[in-house]
């Protein structure tokens, strides 16, 4: 943590990291403008609190001292605590039990499921 920031140290544009989205795509996302200044893992550990906030923050600062000895340890224990924020991706097996609600659309139950639309209809018109 004493590590002095590059001379040219302007901070970091990036949304701040809540838990509520991505955290592969955060940790991409300060991985590319911090390599903008360097590659240095103690500078990346350090500046890392500041992408955070609110509850991300306060876990991060309630690690136990030395709990971190690089830059990949860090993404490890990230992001195996947010690894529920990550983006389930919908199988074409999962649509064997998905259900039209009633009053719900089609669109919103089958065509929106993010699948090939293809695989979409295939499964829709089988269970119909």
């Amino acid at each position: 943590m004493e590590i002095e920031l590059p001379p040219n140290w302007k901070g970091l544009t990036l949304d701040r990291y809540d838990g509520s989205t991505d955290s592969d795509e955060h940790i991409d996302i300060y991985v590319t403008q911090l390599g903008l200044y360097t590659m240095d893992d103690n500078i990346f550990c350090k500046v890392f609190p500041t992408s955070l906030k609110e509850a991300t923050l306060s876990l991060f600062t309630r690690l136990p001292p030395k709990s971190i000895d690089s830059f990949g340890t860090l993404v490890t224990k990230f992001g195996a605590h947010f690894a529920t924020s990550r983006p389930h991706h919908l199988t074409s097996i999962a649509l064997v039990n998905i259900q039209q609600e009633k009053g719900e659309s089609l669109r919103n139950s089958w065509i929106d499921s993010g699948l090939n639309p293809e695989v979409a209809m295939h499964h829709m018109v089988t269970t119909l």
